[in-house]
């Protein structure tokens, strides 16, 4: 894989490395997704900040592993491996249920006095909000249907069997963990949440994403961009310029107070 750093581990991918960066962003993938998704966006931000990629078991290099089908277990096995990773003020960023991993992630961060300058949540609806879906029982083609849908996967991938054959598993598996995932109350994240969605997102209403404020007792923002589920496709410069913004302004922030 290009740009793999062996002092990662199997849980994290960094692309390019930017050790004197005084901030550093985690992202977490989207259902069937991969660390390979952030890439692009490591590329973008470096040297500015330290990007780091979560790579859930099941899939590239790890598609040997089982994988993991429950939100709270993902975010149990996450933290002891991002904690030394908190060497500086971490920002998260999480796309779909990797908001969800993200959050219940920055809840137990903050338990163990990490700091955080934000969580953006990007299109998925806030933790307290449920929907009753069972996609992840649907056959393998209504599977495939559905993402199609959605456009979160190349068309390419979808037309060749045997790569659907590799990521089917997965897919199912983030399904599961998505659907039935459910906030089981606790403290509220004390860092800011930025709420991004797409306005012509089925997965999630604007109600739905503004609901994320109440999940924090820090400052709330909502973003809509023009798009759907995969809005980040289309929008990815103007969404990279708000993490650079918010992460600026923390930065500050965090000076005044030292």
């Amino acid at each position: 894989m290009a740009g793999f750093s062996s002092d990662t581990g199997a849980w994290i991918r960094r692309f390019h490395p930017a050790p004197d960066a005084a901030t550093r962003l985690v992202c977490f993938p989207h259902a069937g997704g991969s660390a390979s998704y952030f890439f692009p966006v490591s590329q973008a931000l470096t040297p500015e900040m330290d990007v780091v990629a979560v790579q859930y078991p099941g899939r590239q290099d790890r598609r040997h592993e089982p994988c993991i089908d429950d939100i709270h277990q993902l975010a149990d096995e996450l933290v002891p491996q991002l904690l030394p990773w908190a060497d500086r003020p971490l920002t998260l960023f999480g796309h779909s249920m990797g908001a969800s991993i993200g959050f219940e992630v920055g809840r137990k961060l903050e338990e163990h006095g990490v700091t955080l300058t934000g969580l953006f949540a990007s299109g998925r609806r806030a933790p307290s909000q449920i929907r009753d879906e069972r996609v992840h029982q649907l056959t393998d083609d209504q599977l495939i249907a559905d993402i199609g849908r959605l456009s979160g996967t190349d068309s390419q991938v979808l037309g060749d069997p045997e790569i659907l054959h590799m990521i089917l598993l997965a897919l199912r598996s983030d399904y599961r963990a998505a659907e039935t995932y459910r906030f089981q109350g606790g403290p509220e994240l004390s860092c800011p949440i930025v709420a991004l969605t797409g306005d012509n997102d089925p997965q999630v209403t604007l109600d739905e994403a503004r609901a994320w404020g109440r999940h924090t007792r820090g400052a709330f923002e909502l973003q809509v961009y023009p798009g759907g589920h995969f809005y980040l496709n289309s929008q990815a410069a103007q969404v990279l310029q708000s993490i650079k913004n918010h992460i600026s302004s923390s930065t500050r922030e965090l000076g005044s107070r030292r």
